[in-house]
C-alpha cells in the first residue's frame, strides 16, 4: 500500500522528498473542519478577507525565491519561469482583494416591483484537483476569488509535487488566514472520489487530462455537484500570408515552449500559408534551434527537463509516429543521453491527419507544422481538433485577424498577432474537450457563488 509521495528531480531523475500521505481519518478531519469553517468565514466582513488576501500576496514575495527553487526541484521549471508564476499568484491575490468587493456587490434589476436584485452568497467547501504543470499558479488563479467569495478550499494536487502542495497551504497559514479556510490534502487520485462523496464538499474544480476531467465530472454529475474543468488543448497558430514573417516565427517559437512546452496554453500546431512557408519555417527553426536547453536552475536556461520520464517517453513515441506516417524531421526528434528527463526542442513539417502530432496534444517543446493554401482551409485545419482552448492567428492586417479570431476559430481564447497567456482580469477556459466554465476576471469569480435573485413588494 502507498505511504507516500516521492519528489523526484526531472533534471536528474533523483528523489530528494518523500511526505507521508494524508490518512483516511485525517481527510474526514479536515473535510469535518471545512464544513465548521466555512460557516464563519462565509460571515468575514469582505474588507478583512481583502486584507488577508493582500497578506497571501506578501508571503509569497517574502517566499519568492525558496518556493520557485522548490517548483524547479519539483517539476524542472526553468528558475526564471518559477519565479514569474510566483509574481503571478501574487497579482491574483492582489486583483481580487481589490475587486472582489464590486464584483460581489448586489446587481439591481428594474422589474416593475419595488425593489429586485442579484444577491451572491458562496457556496460552500470546494475541491480543487490541480495538476502539476504551474503548480503553484493553477492553484491560486481558482483559490483567490473562491476564498473572496466566502468559500473555503480543499486541495488535492498532483502526485508528483507534494512538496508545492504543502508550501501552498503554509503560504495561506502564515498570511494568517483562520485555519480549515485553505487545506492540502495529499492524497492520490483513487481516493478523489470518496472526498467528492463527503458531504461537505459542494463542488470541485479540475485541471488536468481529459481522463481525470471526465472522471470527475461524472462522480460529481451523479451527486448533483458542480464542476468546472480545464483540460488539454492543441492550440493553433494561424500564420496568413500578410504576416510579418520574423515577429511571427519568434512569438511562435515563444509560445511553443511555454515551460518548456508542457502547457496547455502552448502553440501547439502551426498552420502556414504556403506562400511563406518555407521562409517562416526557417526563421523559426533558428529561433527554435537558438534556445538554451539545460540545468532548470541556472538563469540562463530557457527550456528544462519534461517532468516525468513517462511523460518524455510518450511524448517521444508521438514523435515517432508522425515520422514513420510521413511527416519531416526539421529539428530536433532524438532523446539525448545523460540523467535527467530532458527532450530537445522539435520540429515537425508536412504532419497531416492520421499522425500523432496532428490528432493529439502535444506536451512537451515539440512543433507541428502544416501547410495551407487558402483561408477556409487553414480555418478549417484550426478547428479540426477535439479540443478549443487558445488559439491565435497572425496578419499585417488587424481587421482580418480580429474577425478570424472572434468569429470563426473555435476556442476559449484567441488572439491576433501576440501568444495565448492567462490574465487575473480576463475570463480563461476552453469549449469542447478542453473543458467548461471559467476561471479569472468576473466569471472566474461567479463559478462558485449562488447567484440569488431578491424581489419586495
Amino acid at each position: 500500500m502507498q505511504t507516500s509521495f516521492e519528489s523526484i528531480n526531472p533534471a536528474t531523475g533523483e528523489t530528494f522528498a518523500r511526505h507521508l500521505l494524508t490518512t483516511r481519518d485525517e481527510c474526514r478531519a479536515a473535510l469535518e473542519l471545512a464544513a465548521s469553517t466555512f460557516r464563519t468565514w462565509r460571515r468575514t466582513e469582505l474588507a478583512d478577507r481583502a486584507r488577508l488576501m493582500e497578506q497571501v500576496a506578501g508571503v509569497l514575495a517574502g517566499n519568492r525565491d525558496r518556493w520557485a527553487r522548490l517548483m524547479t526541484e519539483e517539476v524542472g521549471k526553468p528558475i526564471t519561469e518559477a519565479r514569474a508564476e510566483l509574481d503571478k499568484c501574487a497579482w491574483v491575490c492582489r486583483f481580487y482583494a481589490a475587486e472582489a468587493a464590486g464584483m460581489l456587490a448586489d446587481r439591481h434589476i428594474e422589474s416593475g416591483r419595488s425593489k429586485s436584485y442579484v444577491h451572491h452568497e458562496p457556496l460552500g467547501p470546494i475541491l480543487a484537483v490541480m495538476p502539476w504543470n504551474f503548480p503553484f499558479w493553477q492553484v491560486f488563479r481558482f483559490a483567490a476569488p473562491a476564498l473572496m467569495a466566502g468559500n473555503v478550499c480543499i486541495l488535492k494536487h498532483s502526485s508528483n509535487v507534494p512538496g508545492c502542495a504543502l508550501a501552498i497551504a503554509e503560504a495561506f497559514t502564515e498570511a494568517g488566514l483562520p485555519d480549515g479556510v485553505f487545506q492540502t490534502l495529499l492524497i492520490p487520485g483513487d481516493r478523489v472520489s470518496q472526498v467528492l462523496e463527503h458531504p461537505a464538499i459542494v463542488a470541485a474544480t479540475l485541471t488536468g487530462s481529459e481522463t481525470a476531467g471526465a472522471t470527475v465530472a461524472a462522480k460529481a454529475g451523479s451527486l448533483l455537484k458542480k464542476v468546472v474543468l480545464e483540460l488539454g488543448g492543441s492550440d493553433p497558430y494561424v500564420v496568413l500570408e500578410d504576416a510579418n514573417v520574423a515577429a511571427a516565427a519568434a512569438t511562435c517559437a515563444a509560445s511553443r515552449v511555454i515551460n518548456s512546452g508542457q502547457s496547455c496554453i502552448a502553440a501547439k500546431r502551426f498552420i502556414v500559408h504556403e506562400a511563406i512557408h518555407d521562409e517562416w519555417l526557417e526563421a523559426f527553426t533558428a529561433e527554435m534551434a537558438k534556445l538554451r536547453v539545460g540545468d532548470p536552475t541556472l538563469e540562463e536556461t530557457q527550456v528544462g527537463p519534461l517532468a516525468r520520464s513517462d511523460l518524455r517517453d510518450l511524448l517521444h513515441r508521438q514523435v515517432a509516429g508522425s515520422l514513420a506516417a510521413g511527416a519531416r524531421l526539421v529539428l530536433g526528434g532524438e532523446v539525448p543521453s545523460g540523467p535527467g528527463f530532458f527532450y530537445p526542442p522539435t520540429i515537425l513539417a508536412d504532419v497531416g491527419p492520421g499522425m500523432p502530432a496532428y490528432d493529439q496534444e502535444l506536451f512537451g517543446p515539440v512543433a507541428a507544422v502544416i501547410k495551407f493554401d487558402s483561408e477556409e482551409e487553414a480555418i478549417s485545419v484550426a478547428n479540426d481538433t477535439p479540443y478549443g482552448l487558445g488559439a491565435a492567428v497572425f496578419t499585417g492586417d488587424e481587421a482580418r485577424g480580429e474577425h478570424i479570431a472572434a468569429g470563426r476559430i473555435e476556442a476559449g481564447t484567441c488572439v491576433v498577432n501576440t501568444f495565448v497567456s492567462s490574465d487575473p482580469r480576463l475570463p480563461f477556459g476552453g469549449i469542447k474537450r478542453s473543458g467548461y466554465g471559467r476561471e479569472l476576471a468576473e466569471l472566474g469569480i461567479y463559478e462558485f457563488v449562488n447567484q440569488k435573485t431578491v424581489v419586495v413588494g
